[in-house]
């Protein structure tokens, strides 16, 4: 299992795209999304990798790599990759981001990706539907697990990841339902006399408390 703040697993694994000797090495400077799904050749995760092939030029504007796992194998991959390329409304021939064949369920269970209510029909276990967000400093930024009769939302995904990206950089939170370019809060360790001279524009909300913890400002 891998939690928040640790480095990622730097496994080998074969893929739809030919093998990957080092994780890290395939993720380089970039941020990656890593995304597993049940199996090849079912409804729920054909809508979620099309969605992964329209979305793909979103991440790639944020400089994130997609990478998709199941315990399928290779082959099943590449001839499923058809479908939803179809299904997408592409016109692609290859899919833009590799699939992981982890028939061995070595690397699901590393990650703590197994859903022991979806079995195939050899009573093996199936991977839930995870996101991991990893860093170009190789740790493990965010992880959503869901399970397999829930589709995700990648816009979702896309909008945690742009929250990521500015927090990393600069000293600020995002609140509820927050989109880029909406007003985001001051950090509350920030001090006051340094919030004024990072965000001459912030404003203190005023409460009941009378305490002076919920500053707003324009996206830095």
């Amino acid at each position: 299992m891998v939690n928040l703040g640790d480095i990622f697993p730097n496994f080998s694994a074969d893929t739809s795209d030919g093998k990957i000797e080092k994780f890290h090495d395939w993720i380089g400077d970039s941020w990656a999304c890593l995304f597993s799904h049940p199996a090849d050749y079912t409804p729920v995760c054909t809508t979620e990798l099309a969605r992964a092939v329209s979305l793909e030029p979103e991440f790639k504007k944020r400089n994130v790599k997609l990478i998709a796992l199941s315990c399928d194998g290779v082959d099943s991959h590449i001839g499923w990759s058809k479908d939803i390329l179809k299904f997408a409304g592409s016109d692609k021939t290859k899919l833009p981001y590799p699939i992981i064949a982890d028939e061995s369920r070595d690397l699901a269970v590393q990650l703590g990706m197994i859903d022991p209510d979806e079995k195939t029909k050899e009573g093996l276990p199936l991977t839930a539907r995870a996101v991991f967000i990893i860093g170009p400093d190789k740790r493990l930024k965010l992880s959503i697990l869901y399970p397999a009769t829930t589709g995700r939302n990648f816009n979702e995904i896309l909008r945690v990841i742009d929250s990521l990206q500015l927090t990393a950089t600069k000293k600020v939170a995002t609140p509820v339902d927050w989109k880029s370019g909406d007003d985001c809060m001051v950090l509350p360790t920030i001090p006051k006399e340094e919030a004024n001279k990072l965000f001459p524009k912030h404003q203190v909300v005023p409460l009941p408390s009378e305490k002076e913890y919920l500053r707003r400002t324009p996206q830095p």
